[in-house]
């Protein structure tokens, strides 16, 4: 039997409306159908727009200020809770640089709370034993000594590890599931940085399983994700082409972060904030106030047991192309519109696009490679590169490369940009100088000595600073020119240690700042000026390898690249 229809209750009769009292505000008309309840109307007077504007500020006054010690500092914020996902965290360059560099971030405060570290290697390793093996390599190589046990032990109960082979796609899953695992039970909020610190060959593979688990995927609310691939990106431009296609399938460019490590050296940032937050530079950086420019990378070691590995690349590949090009575009480039990446980026890859393309012709005679033989060393004997493990006794690899480039714009056409890098040189020392023209008259023609004329030299390693050299009267009777020199150094200057690359560009990438990584284009364009040299190399007969004795500053043809137009490198 139906149950029987109940009778909706009678409306509620409506309540009578009292009449607001003089000088009240009249109320506003009823939401309309389908509106949302209390919302309220865009200001739409001047009036209206004063008076929002005013209780907006009363309310952001009574916030609580978030810790007033750090206004004014440059990190401003600390980063997202996170996953640190690290690929060949067993291999060489996580032990010496990633993981020292993040216990300083840690040590320092810079990372949040809620941060994991997952180690993903091939080796059986417990969690226990792979983080006693971490320790001994933070007390090896941390940049500040003593390491604090304490401090490590807080980080390292936040590492696990994770086994498994690249080409294995269960792997891939299985790592999905650890870190959705982490989000729930260590808040890390589905952020997710994976760090590709393994041979080259694997980052197209690695990339792939990331995408076939879905771990590139960003949703809603859901946390953002990156990978940060490291140097070589490729091996040419045809391999570098087809990386950046593998990992465009998986990554859109924006959650794409190639590090090269000497974009976080602190005196190479300092080049942008010297060239573009001074007033008295940059008018003078251009064709009609300077000479030439130099840039040099020196090495007083050798391979460090990477025979295989070097004879593959060779000084062109492992830093021309990246390096030195990365220096260049820096020193070159026009003032960006804006300091956020893409503006930066889009001024460096001008640069990279207006340097001319070497004929063969021109290689041969703009372009000297050099092979290092036994020789001193901050006088202790060290063996030549073909006597070095792994090396092929005839190997025609360069451990030292010198070029004269060319940028055909308008504010540097005109002026040669020297290049040099080289293994197994006298020391130590990466360095940008700057050479100004000479006094278009001379008046002191009395003066004992000529001064040379005015050098702007960057040190980005080591005793990072600035040097300025300019004439200067010496005391006395007479009028004698001598060259006297002003010296900053960060060290003396501000009391504090520089954090090292690997800090800086760790930190920029879990903030998602990508002004100091290159972009696909950038890589592309760095390779396409390198190609030309080494295929024009190919071309040529064998070379007379080697030809500059270890200890000593590069091959005689490198001077004579210079000399031929009464120029010489700069002793350094």
């Amino acid at each position: 039997m139906a149950a029987p229809k109940t009778k909706a209750p009678a409306a509620a009769p409506a309540d009578p409306v009292t009449p607001a009292p003089p000088g009240a505000p009249t109320p506003g008309p009823a939401s309309a159908p389908g509106t949302t309840p209390g919302k309220k109307e865009a200001p739409r007077t001047m009036r209206d727009l004063r008076l929002a504007t005013e209780s907006r500020r009363r309310v952001a006054n009574t916030r609580a200020l978030e810790n007033p010690l750090r206004e004014g500092l440059r990190l401003e914020r600390v980063p997202d809770p996170a996953a640190f996902v690290l690929f060949g965290a067993t291999g060489d360059l996580a032990h010496r640089k990633v993981v020292p560099a993040l216990f300083q971030l840690w040590r320092t405060h810079l990372l949040p709370h809620e941060f994991q570290i997952v180690a993903v290697g091939r080796r059986p390793y417990t969690d226990q034993a792979f983080r006693d093996e971490l320790r001994d390599s933070v007390r090896k190589y941390s940049r500040v000594q003593p390491v604090d046990e304490e401090t490590w032990g807080d980080l390292a109960e936040r590492i696990t590890y994770h086994r498994g082979d690249f080409n294995d796609p269960t792997m891939f899953q299985s790592l999905a599931d650890r870190l959705d695992g982490l989000d729930e039970d260590q808040g890390t909020r589905g952020n997710r940085i994976f760090y590709l610190a393994t041979q080259p060959s694997q980052f197209a593979e690695i990339v792939a399983g990331l995408g076939r688990a879905g771990l590139d995927h960003e949703h809603h609310d859901a946390g953002w994700r990156r990978v940060v691939i490291e140097k070589p990106f490729g091996h040419d431009l045809d391999s570098a082409i087809r990386l950046n296609r593998e990992v465009g399938k998986v990554f859109r460019e924006r959650q794409v972060y190639r590090i090269d490590h000497y974009l976080g050296k602190e005196t190479v940032r300092n080049l942008l904030v010297f060239r573009f937050g001074n007033g008295i530079f940059e008018p003078i950086w251009n064709r009609r106030h300077i000479d030439h420019v130099q840039i040099t990378v020196a090495e007083s070691i050798g391979i460090e047991g990477r025979g295989s590995f070097y004879e593959e690349t060779g000084a062109s590949r492992d830093f021309l192309q990246n390096h030195l090009l990365q220096l260049l575009s820096l020193v070159a480039m026009e003032p960006p519109a804006t300091f956020d990446a893409d503006a930066l980026r889009d001024e460096k890859v001008k640069v990279i696009r207006a340097v001319s393309e070497l004929s063969p012709d021109q290689v041969a005679r703009d372009v000297v490679r050099g092979q290092y033989g036994p020789g001193w060393v901050s006088g202790k004997p060290v063996i030549g590169y073909r006597q070095e493990e792994e090396v092929n006794p005839q190997s025609e690899t360069e451990t030292y490369v010198a070029a004269r480039l060319a940028i055909d714009d308008w504010r540097w056409s005109g002026v040669p940009f020297y290049l040099r890098m080289g293994k197994r040189l006298p020391k130590r020392a990466t360095e940008i100088a700057i050479q100004f023209k000479d006094v278009p008259h001379r008046l002191f023609r009395d003066s004992a000595t000529d001064p040379e004329p005015n050098l702007l030299a960057m040190r980005i390693q080591p005793d990072e600073g600035i040097m300025l050299r300019f004439g200067a009267k010496v005391p006395g009777l007479g009028v004698d020119i001598r060259n006297v020199t002003m010296d900053f150094t960060y060290g003396s200057a501000f009391q504090v240690d520089s954090p090292d690359a690997y800090e800086t560009l760790i930190l920029d990438a879990l903030l998602g700042d990508a002004s100091l990584f290159t972009r696909a284009d950038e890589v592309e364009e760095a390779w396409s000026i390198v190609d030309p040299i080494i295929h024009a190399w190919a071309e040529e007969e064998a070379p007379g390898f080697p030809n500059y004795e270890a200890g000593t500053w590069g091959p005689e043809a490198a001077d004579d690249l210079l000399a031929r137009e009464g120029r010489r490198w700069r002793r350094i």
